[in-house]
């Protein structure tokens, strides 16, 4: 029995030693990086920026992994089914992790089955108006559709998008009546808004900036409770006469639960250090995003809070999936 005992503790010991040595080692192969949004869309961007800077200081390529579809679901699942080796992520936004388990039947928990690693950047969204519509300011806007209840549109990129969500938030506090014209994505509603077939719409800054600087498109507030330094001459919708109201979204880079903590670990010290490096945080904040680089437990905190707030606003503004 004794002989037995020594035995498996032998085991036990050379199984640990494996491990350590393997997560010492990490990573060995190219790591995946999936993303839920197409080529060439605002968190495909972010990625591909991160995925270069770890790729540089991990030593191994970071591929990035386009899984579109289902309202960004098909990219969650992926990550949250994947092995928990540190070779699949997720670089994943609010709309994945906060909003879609109070839209959809999800085949995963995002609190229970994934890892938070770090929470990337954070951007808020920019009203923008079509350059007939009279309104100059926030104000003017809400006392335009006040006074044509039911008339004006907002364009988003889909039900239970951030945009979407913002707009929501925004008809609720300023108690308006405007219809709601969903799109595939923003890009897709930016025609539309363009020839005037739709009055307004929230946005990704980054997305819709340019447009402005061009004179394409009129700007009315950001969303954040900080004016945007790419922007600095637009007021907050909090500024404009609303002080509580704030709406961001987010990009996160996220495991599968169970991933081992020194992997995590690393993952996180190293992305820290990327978003730390002046060019990394100069192209981030060129597309109107702001690096964070919190911590795996701060963002569990944030998500954990952030899941019963967009419920509370999915439920009051009545938005049911696409």
């Amino acid at each position: 029995m004794k002989r037995i005992c020594v035995t498996l503790v032998s085991v036990v010991a050379t199984l640990i030693a494996g491990n350590v040595y393997a997560q010492a080692s990490y990573p060995e192969k190219p790591i995946r990086m999936v993303v839920g949004f197409p080529p060439g869309s605002q968190a495909d961007t972010v990625a591909r920026l991160l995925g270069q800077k770890l790729a540089e200081a991990l030593g191994q390529p970071i591929v990035v992994d386009n899984a579109t579809g289902a309202a960004g679901n098909i990219a969650a699942d992926r990550v949250a089914k994947a092995a928990p080796d540190g070779y699949t992520l997720g670089l994943l936004g609010e709309v994945q992790i906060v909003i879609n388990p109070n839209l959809y039947k999800l085949t995963f928990d995002p609190v229970k089955d994934l890892a938070p690693v770090s929470q990337v950047t954070v951007y808020p969204n920019m009203l923008v108006v079509h350059n007939a519509v009279p309104a100059k300011s926030v104000k003017e806007l809400v006392a335009l559709a006040k006074a044509q209840p039911g008339e004006l549109t907002f364009a988003s990129g889909g039900n239970g998008s951030s945009p979407h969500m913002a707009a929501e938030l925004f008809k609720s506090m300023a108690g308006l009546d405007i219809r709601h014209v969903p799109y595939k994505g923003v890009v897709a509603a930016i025609p539309d808004l363009l020839g005037g077939r739709v009055t307004m719409m929230f946005s990704p800054i980054g997305i819709v900036l340019p447009l402005v600087r061009e004179g394409k498109l009129r700007a009315l507030g950001v969303t954040s409770l900080k004016r945007s330094p790419v922007a600095p001459e637009l007021p907050t919708i909090a500024e404009a006469g609303y002080p509580r109201f704030e709406y961001t979204g987010w990009y996160g880079l996220v495991a599968p639960v169970r991933t081992p903590p020194a992997i995590i670990r690393k993952l996180y010290l190293e992305t820290v250090k990327a978003l730390a490096l002046p060019d990394l945080r100069a192209k981030l904040t060129d597309l109107g995003l702001e690096a964070i680089g919190n911590s795996p437990e701060e963002f569990a905190v944030a998500v954990k809070s952030q899941i019963p707030q967009r419920a509370k606003l999915i439920s009051e503004s009545g938005i049911k999936p696409d």
